[in-house]
């Protein structure tokens, strides 16, 4: 695979409500820093090299950064440096963040906002990226309450101009419900991946039944999470893996592309190999008998 000459059009495109999307995009969780995202020593990527992979992204064709204000290490903000890559950003170019979850600036986490406080996020994000609206602001929650409020005070904003679309991460089926009451929902952004469990399928297909993107976190790092990639990989994966020329993270990713057509990807790297590699795997096609070997328990038809 000569990923080098292949671009974020070749993983096919999905729709943001009006926003078109190649379904390859980029994490900015780990940008910030080497190693594990929000550890406390966490120690500062270089500006130049970030920036590098960002803009490098952009011309491979990959039009859908993933991001948030609390994505930050000690001398670099996530939010920041997408600015100061992309500015002025390209027309296509739909950056999506996330609200909810806040940090103080010595990194220590804070209560989730309330309704009130969540303009005030929403305001840090306009600042940091240098724009007069977002694109998409996905609500994170934790637990199993209500959203209503919170989410009423984001349809709010959107319908001030703040905000031009919706979404929702790390909720259950009834908070989609909920939220689809009050105002429409664009993408969920959940936890997903080779061995997801049933509960987990059955949102990813609602949200294929309503034409809402999906768009799971940690596919790759599976068990890994903040800290990236994991190296407990199934032998079906590197088995997989070897008949394609490719790696395991590669093939983790690639499954994750063949879930659905609305499944969005939003792999995250420092390191511009690994970022080719990502952004080229949205051409590698997995065979009925991959698939098969990947999830055994997969329903067929």
């Amino acid at each position: 695979m000569t990923s080098q000459t292949i671009t974020a059009a070749a993983s096919g495109t999905w729709e943001l409500g009006d926003l078109t999307v190649h379904r390859i995009g980029f994490g900015a969780m780990r940008l910030a820093q080497h190693g594990e995202a929000f550890a406390d020593d966490a120690v500062p990527r270089d500006r130049d090299q970030a920036i590098r992979v960002l803009r490098r992204a952009a011309e491979l064709g990959v039009n859908h950064i993933d991001t948030a204000a609390f994505y930050f290490s000690p001398l670099r903000s996530a939010n920041e440096l997408i600015n100061r890559a992309l500015a002025p950003y390209p027309d296509d170019l739909v950056i999506t963040t996330k609200v909810g979850p806040g940090r103080d600036p010595s990194g220590q986490w804070l209560p989730h906002a309330t309704p009130g406080q969540l303009r005030g996020q929403v305001e840090e994000n306009l600042r940091q990226l240098g724009r007069d609206h977002l694109d998409v602001v996905n609500l994170r929650i934790v637990g199993t309450d209500s959203i209503a409020e919170r989410f009423g005070a984001l349809a709010e904003l959107r319908e001030a101009g703040l905000i031009r679309h919706l979404g929702l991460s790390n909720i259950r089926p009834h908070h989609l419900a909920e939220a689809q009451a009050i105002a429409p929902v664009v993408c969920v952004q959940n936890m997903y991946g080779i061995g997801a469990s049933s509960e987990q399928k059955e949102l990813l297909d609602l949200c294929g039944e309503r034409g809402i993107a999906f768009v799971p976190f940690y596919s790759i790092a599976g068990t890994g999470r903040t800290a990236g990639a994991t190296t407990d990989h199934n032998p079906q994966v590197h088995s997989v893996a070897r008949a394609h020329g490719v790696s395991a993270a590669q093939i983790r990713l690639a499954w994750t592309l063949h879930q659905g057509d609305h499944v969005l990807a939003i792999p995250g790297t420092g390191d511009l190999d690994h970022l080719a590699q990502n952004v080229a795997i949205g051409s590698l096609r997995l065979s009925e008998a991959d698939l098969t070997a990947l999830d055994p328990h997969r329903e067929t038809g």
